[in-house]
């Protein structure tokens, strides 16, 4: 019989391209999307869909359940109401999944749950790992209350993984999308100083990443699903214009970007030097360890 998975955020830049993979193995998946079952399924491939998780109530279980769902942190500005959507869409969604897989009638052996390494908040250079102390800020807070909410299952005796995801970058879409047309216009550059550092990963890499915490029995807790080798946000806009072969001279001031953005500047002008210490320690192996080969991967060159 077909391992049968449970996934959120299925139609998302990482979750259609692991629902791919997944279907290319032989799972049984379904995902909660408020989609159209039609439109779910040109993107994800052959699933079933369910638009409410009470649905799932009293469900006779899966044996897995991958939880990515979150709306988009740098897609608004961050209002009061925004603030409240994000955790909504993080928080209280995963509240609500550990409530409904605990009417199962038997409890998956993994459940692995989004995260961000937002969770460390602004760490200056310091060297991030997965047991550095986080500053308190919204993203902290925000991804804390995420993680907690996951963690509820160890209790259950279901295997947790946590995967504290980077800037992913990949092709159609994801940030890296909204940063090529400035660079192709030639009015690419630094964020502020450039000096923080963007904790970037490829996205092949995040769903290999978690196909292994699927996999491993010994994997539970958090884990930095970032590169080996951070980089500063002006060596990042230096190797994009390198392979787009365009300048990048044109410098976002920090103040125009925190009249802009308000608060959420903070994403772009602070950043974690987070490192994959326990991916590498456990056996985990990046297809794009070097930024050079991973952007000319997600533009194409």
């Amino acid at each position: 019989m077909d391992k049968r998975i449970l996934v959120t955020g299925a139609t998302g830049f990482i979750g259609h391209i692991l629902c791919r993979q997944l279907i290319e193995r032989g799972y049984a998946l379904t995902v909660l999307s408020r989609q159209k079952p039609d439109s779910v399924r040109a993107i994800c491939g052959r699933v079933e869909v369910t638009d409410d998780l009470a649905k799932l109530r009293a469900h006779p279980g899966f044996d897995a359940v991958i939880n990515l769902a979150g709306e988009g942190i740098a897609d608004k500005r961050w209002s009061h109401v925004r603030k409240q959507q994000l955790r909504a869409s993080r928080i209280d969604l995963t509240r609500t999944l550990v409530e409904v897989v605990r009417t199962w009638d038997n409890m998956p052996e993994v459940l692995v749950s989004g995260s961000a390494v937002g969770f460390y908040g602004n760490q200056g250079d310091h060297l991030v790992t997965e047991d550095t102390e986080p500053h308190d800020e919204f993203t902290h807070q925000l991804c804390r209350d995420w993680e907690q909410e996951a963690l509820k299952l160890e209790t259950d005796g279901v295997r947790v993984c946590l995967s504290r995801t980077g800037v992913v970058a990949g092709r159609n879409g994801g940030f890296l999308q909204r940063m090529i047309l400035p660079f192709k216009l030639g009015l690419g550059g630094k964020l502020g100083s450039g000096r923080q550092y963007m904790p970037w990963v490829h996205r092949d890499d995040v769903v290999s990443g978690l196909l292994w915490m699927l996999d491993t029995p010994t994997a539970s807790g958090p884990y930095n699903m970032v590169s080996p080798n951070p980089v500063t946000n002006a060596e990042f806009t230096r190797t994009l214009a390198q392979v787009l072969h365009r300048p990048a001279v044109i410098p976002a001031p920090a103040p125009a970007l925190k009249l802009m953005l308000g608060e959420m500047a903070g994403l772009l002008l602070t950043g974690q030097k987070a490192i994959p210490e326990r991916l590498k320690r456990e056996g985990f192996e990046f297809r794009f360890a070097e930024l050079e080969a991973a952007l000319r991967e997600s533009v194409g060159t």
